[in-house]
Formats: C-alpha cells, sequence, structure tokens
C-alpha cells in the first residue's frame, strides 16, 4: 500500500475516498492503512507549502555545510539533535563526503542567518566549520512547481 503513501507525499488534502478510488481499495481499508502508517511513525506531518515569494514576507532560507567530530558512542546524532531543537533550523541531514550534516535554516534577513550560523552553530564544540548557501530564489519546494512558466510565445519561422 506504498501508493498511498505517495498519493498523500503529494497532496496531503485527499480524502481516504478519493485515495480509495484511485487505488481500486475501500475508504475503510484506506483509513484503516493511514491509520497504521501513523501509528508506526511512517506518516509523521501534514505540510502546506507556501511561496514566500509572492506572499509578501521576507524570508532567507539558507543550506549550511558542517563539519563537526562525532561523539563517542552516539555518533552524529547528538549534534543533529542539538541543531533540530533550535526553531530557525527547517531540516537536518547526515551527508556523505565533504561535510557531515546539512541543515536547512530560515530567518527573516541574511544578518539574522548571519548572526544563527556564527552566535549558535559555529561555537559549539563539536563543530570543526561552516559552509553557508544563501538561497537566493525557489523554483519548485518538495516536488511543487511554485510558479508556472511563461509560456513560449515566440512563433517559428520556416525558410
Amino acid at each position: 500500500m506504498h501508493r498511498i503513501l505517495e498519493l498523500l507525499e503529494n497532496n496531503s488534502n485527499l480524502t481516504p475516498e478519493d485515495i480509495a478510488v484511485m487505488i481500486d481499495k475501500t475508504p475503510d481499508e484506506v483509513r484503516a492503512a493511514i491509520s497504521q502508517y501513523e501509528k508506526e511513525g511512517v506518516i509523521v506531518g501534514k505540510k502546506t507549502i507556501i511561496n514566500w515569494q509572492k506572499a509578501d514576507k521576507d524570508l532567507v532560507t539558507a543550506f549550511i555545510e558542517i563539519k563537526c567530530t562525532p561523539q563517542y558512542g552516539r555518533g552524529f546524532d547528538q549534534i543533529a539533535e542539538r541543531f533540530y531543537q533550535y526553531e530557525q533550523v527547517k531540516s537536518v541531514y547526515l551527508m556523505s563526503g565533504a561535510y557531515d550534516l546539512a541543515l536547512i535554516v530560515e530567518g527573516n534577513s541574511l544578518t539574522e542567518v548571519a548572526s544563527f550560523v556564527s552566535g549558535k552553530l559555529a561555537p559549539m564544540d563539536t563543530v570543526i566549520s561552516t559552509c553557508t548557501h544563501f538561497v537566493l530564489k525557489k523554483y519548485k519546494d518538495n516536488g511543487v512547481m511554485l510558479e508556472t512558466p511563461p509560456k513560449d510565445e515566440r512563433q517559428v519561422m520556416a525558410f
């Protein structure tokens, strides 16, 4: 019944009745599956995606790469826990490659995000270095296009 999860991930507003029609199950079967997924922690929340660029609210998003020293017996989990306690931190990922953790951080200004990184994240004793990348524009977020691309009005000329 992974199809239920895929449908809900793409549109959390779907009702069990909608899903039942799409996957040829009864609404009760869909409700039971969703309930089980919630109980098992597979479904952990529902979220509306907002295009803040159009909502008249200045919001700055940054990707922060962090190199850090893992904790004995806890690996990177304890460090990640410290990071995700901050409300500015929207996502935390353990990474392979050149850095250890990646954070998505939001704030009201570049200065606010920079102050958060320099005042809260960088001074932690386990942090070796940080690298901050500011998002200039979002085109797609969580699989959702934030803007419809403009229609190409150019005409083809044949010779």
